[in-house]
């Protein structure tokens, strides 16, 4: 029976990071993660000016920084007819978003992982990897036993709290009996990670819509990009098979797109992987004993790139309830609940609206978006809720997420 004040089923960023925090603050924390390397899963590398305000709060941000976080301080959107010059509703100044934040900061997702993970284990949590085999009691005076193998041997732990940060298929959500909600799959998103684009701006991101594709781009510095692209549920296919890297980057040789060529004649650096976009959320991330936090509590459609930003507020609320009292019972992390709740309702909208804007094809939908365009030029409230993907959803008042507003942007001609 393992010694501990908290379990954490999970050694990505939110397990990590809740583990250095909590094992910083003087807490016995173990955790237990089933791999034993940290591989590319084309997914959670970009931090949103108000993620990069929570890691700077959670005292994270300097480690992130110092293993490669790089930022990038512009974005400049381009979408089917519009005009390729810079412009107030194209360009944005992400260092001018929040205070002292000098932009989102891209890293790698397994680079992250392993310096979370690694400061992690410097402020004294016990970090087990090739862990199988985890079982969830049932909780008796508010606790649960954790079981589990490592090493060919069965452990177990009875910990005053675990938390789940074991993913979107949280085997600790479904032991606990947390119910995961879900939206329809709007459309596909692939992502690659390319080195060799130096003739592309380091500090510049860049989103738009040519033809039958939405493209992203996000720059890590030293040439190396995040590349994605959003393409529509039939084409399914699209981006199968042994050669899809190499039909990916063909897809990035738009004609809308300013440099362009430096993309397409990129080298794959990771695999090219295709998945759906949707939301799925837990009403109550906790139980008694148990807290979700990041993916394992549910997670915002990945169009809008809010993944680690959501995760790391997390990981600051769970960790003022229990450095904050000996309370730490499910009732004790009802503000948690309440402000995830809203917070990922919002993040829903901005999400569904962006999907319907960016994600869809054809002269139906490229008027749409012109027609939005017009709008947003002579209502600027019409763009606000856009705005809480980079200042955070709570930067905005409630009405910017009212239907109304998606309503008056979509409103047929």
């Amino acid at each position: 029976m393992l010694d501990a004040d908290v379990v954490i089923a999970g050694a990505g960023i939110g397990g990590s990071a809740l583990a250095t925090v909590l094992a910083r603050a003087g807490l016995a924390v173990v955790v237990l993660e089933k791999e034993t390397e940290y591989r590319d899963r084309v997914r959670g590398e970009w931090i949103a000016p108000w993620g990069v305000s929570e890691a700077q709060r959670l005292g994270l941000y300097d480690t992130l920084r110092a293993g490669g976080g790089h930022h990038v301080v512009e974005q400049r959107t381009y979408h089917d007819a519009l005009d390729a010059e810079p412009s107030d509703l194209n360009t944005i100044a992400l260092a001018n978003v929040l205070p002292d934040v000098p932009g989102p900061l891209c890293l790698g997702h397994p680079t992250m992982c392993r310096l979370l993970s690694d400061a992690a284990h410097q402020a004294g949590a016990r970090v087990l990897r090739g862990v199988d085999a985890i079982t969830l009691g049932a909780a008796e005076r508010g606790r649960r036993t954790v079981g589990f193998t490592h090493d060919g041997a069965t452990h177990a732990a009875r910990p005053r709290l675990v938390i789940g940060a074991d993913g979107r298929g949280s085997p600790i959500r479904k032991q606990a009996g947390i119910e995961l909600h879900r939206d329809p799959t709007h459309h596909l998103f692939a992502g690659l990670l390319v080195e060799g684009a130096d003739d592309w701006p380091a500090t510049v991101q860049s989103t738009g819509v040519e033809g039958d594709v939405h493209y992203l781009i996000f720059p890590q510095g030293n040439g190396r990009a995040r590349l994605y692209l959003g393409y529509g549920l039939d084409q399914r296919r699209r981006l199968g098979g042994a050669d899809a890297a190499e039909r990916f980057l063909d897809a990035y040789r738009l004609r809308g797109l300013p440099g362009s060529a430096a993309l397409s004649a990129a080298r794959p650096a990771g695999p090219c992987h295709a998945y759906g976009n949707e939301d799925t959320w837990t009403e109550t991330p906790v139980a008694d004993g148990v807290v979700l936090i990041g993916d394992a509590a549910g997670h915002n459609d990945p169009i809008i790139g809010q993944g680690l930003s959501i995760t790391l507020r997390d990981v600051r609320l769970v960790r003022d309830v229990m450095l904050g009292g000996a309370d730490w019972s499910p009732a004790a992390f009802a503000p948690y609940v309440e402000e995830r709740r809203e917070r990922m309702r919002r993040l829903r909208f901005v999400a569904a609206l962006d999907s319907t804007l960016e994600n869809e094809f054809g002269p139906a939908a490229e008027a749409r978006r012109a027609r939005a365009r017009e709008r947003q030029l002579a209502d600027p409230s019409l763009l606000s809720w856009f705005l809480a993907a980079f200042a955070g959803p709570d930067a905005l008042p409630a009405e910017a997420f009212d239907p109304s507003v998606r309503e008056r942007l979509l409103a047929p001609a």
